[in-house]
């Protein structure tokens, strides 16, 4: 096989922008261009997006990364999770702006739904997509009769690359099950539309995309110079599962970016009972889907991550660049017990705690700029090891040693403190997101480039491997007065603490 033959061209749609890049037959990314892509929040708690400004950042893009590295044996797709748009079937068009996944205009909706048994939360699709049919169409009948799609963005750039910003209703309306299942919309272990639910909530089968494996020949890329054929989707988190090479049981990978994602593969033939948190406070999720077989996984979340380095950098100016917060905090060798718990937008896992407020205790005279700045980023690095021990308590598989991508996997002093903080060795990406690369060994692996999900897992090499420092009983004594720490900041807002999705 060529290289140009065995090559992937990946789409990889992010919350700020669209990424593509070839990924060549020996997992290397190149001849990648982005184009940023903003969402909007028009009022507290909303967050919109123009969906016809994404169509044509994708077609840019790609066409772009085409003509440096072209041509290709497959396409893959990377996406932003659970953000929803629906359009106009015959002609492609928006019919009102994308509802991005950190919106809350649905909260209430949730509520209200939970008081009749109904858990839903607030940044899946379910709600996003009654709250638009709510205001373009609410007595369903263009939904209904089926002149109305609803998709989340993997669905959208499918359309838009098999030419639906041209041929309207000839276009693929699809989606795989990693994004499906992050709807809300499916039976959580048979992964496919859930016709009850639906019904409740008012939602027309008629607008669903059909779902597809994560990993197989899906419909030509006909918008695209040589139409080849899409062949690989996933959400963000489980391409960067993928991207990591975790397609075996217990294998795990965190993405430290904005906020952050723990993600586990459990294996398949491991559906889980229901969609719901497990114990330790993580959610089973579908890693991929080939040939029709899911391989399952959990997911834990930190809702700020590399939120809290930008606190640090734009509301108290401590730092110029996020960039330097790891030269800053290796000016001093330690915090002098000073502990920081990052719960600025509250807690995720292992506590889902939405009224937790970040807290510093331990402030003297003596606390400067370096041990604030490192206080910050060890108290990233705790919450990390929640998310490690959550994950292992509801998977039931050890994590031997954790792999890691996102902007914070390239600082250095937070990657250590992680290590000591796990206590177990920290193997950073060769590639800082993942996401890209594990969209295109999917999309690979559909074409024989790569011949199983073992070869896949083979291809992982880590950049660098960074082992803990610390004894057993140095690191337990870090984790008590930093547990110490996080209940205090626990029920900072106990209205908003007594809200559980």
């Amino acid at each position: 096989m060529s290289a140009t033959s065995g090559s992937v061209l990946v789409v990889d749609v992010g919350t700020s922008g669209v990424r593509a890049a070839i990924v060549r037959p020996d997992a290397t990314v190149e001849h990648a261009h982005h184009s940023p892509v903003l969402p909007q929040s028009p009022a507290p708690g909303l967050v919109e997006f123009d969906a016809s400004l994404m169509s044509e950042a994708v077609l840019t893009v790609a066409q772009a990364a085409l003509h440096d590295g072209g041509p290709v044996g497959a396409v893959g797709i990377a996406n932003q999770r659970a953000s929803s748009i629906v359009w106009e079937r015959a002609t492609g068009k928006p019919v009102a702006p994308g509802i991005g996944w950190q919106d809350l205009r649905t909260v209430g909706t949730c509520l209200v739904l939970q008081a009749e048994g109904i858990r839903l939360a607030p940044n899946a699709s379910a709600t996003k997509v009654m709250a638009i049919l709510d205001t373009v169409d609410p007595d369903r009948s263009r939904a209904g009769a089926g002149e109305l799609c609803f998709g989340t963005v993997d669905t959208w750039v499918a359309w838009i690359l098999s030419g639906g910003a041209s041929s309207g209703s000839d276009a693929l309306h699809v989606t795989d099950a990693t994004n499906a299942a992050v709807t809300a919309l499916v039976d959580a272990a048979t992964i496919t539309w859930d016709t009850t639910l639906l019904e409740r909530l008012n939602i027309p089968l008629a607008m669903l995309p059909r779902i597809v494996d994560s990993s197989g020949a899906i419909g030509a890329a006909s918008a695209l110079p040589g139409a080849p054929v899409i062949c690989g989707i996933a959400g963000d988190q489980q391409a960067s599962l993928v991207g990591q090479g975790c397609t075996r049981p217990g294998l795990a990978k965190a993405t430290f970016g904005t906020g952050g994602m723990l993600d586990q593969c459990t294996g398949p033939g491991r559906p889980p009972t229901n969609a719901g948190q497990g114990k330790a406070g993580t959610f089973p999720i579908v890693a991929y889907r080939i040939g029709g077989q899911a391989t399952w996984g959990t997911e834990a979340v930190m809702l700020s991550a590399g939120t809290c380095v930008e606190w640090l950098r734009d509301d108290l100016g401590v730092l110029s660049t996020s960039d330097e917060s790891g030269a800053v905090a290796a000016q001093c060798e330690t915090t002098g017990d000073v502990w920081f718990v990052p719960a600025l937008l509250g807690m995720g896992t292992p506590v889902w705690d939405f009224g937790a407020r970040g807290t510093l205790v331990g402030l003297t005279r003596g606390t400067g700029r370096p041990e604030l700045v490192r206080a910050v980023l060890e108290g990233v690095a705790h919450r990390g090891a929640d998310l490690v021990e959550a994950s292992e308590t509801d998977s039931g598989f050890s994590i031997a040693s954790l792999r890691i991508d996102g902007g914070m996997s390239d600082n250095d002093v937070f990657v250590a403190a992680l290590a000591d903080a796990i206590g177990r060795p920290v193997e950073i990406s060769p590639i800082l997101e993942a996401t890209t690369l594990g969209a295109g060994l999917l999309a690979g692996l559909a074409i024989g480039t790569y011949g199983s999900e073992d070869e896949i897992a083979d291809t992982f090499s880590p950049r660098r491997t960074v082992e803990p420092r610390n004894d057993d009983a140095t690191r337990a004594h870090a984790r008590d007065r930093w547990l110490a720490a996080r209940a205090k900041a626990e029920a900072t807002i106990p209205e908003l603490s007594g809200i559980s999705f």
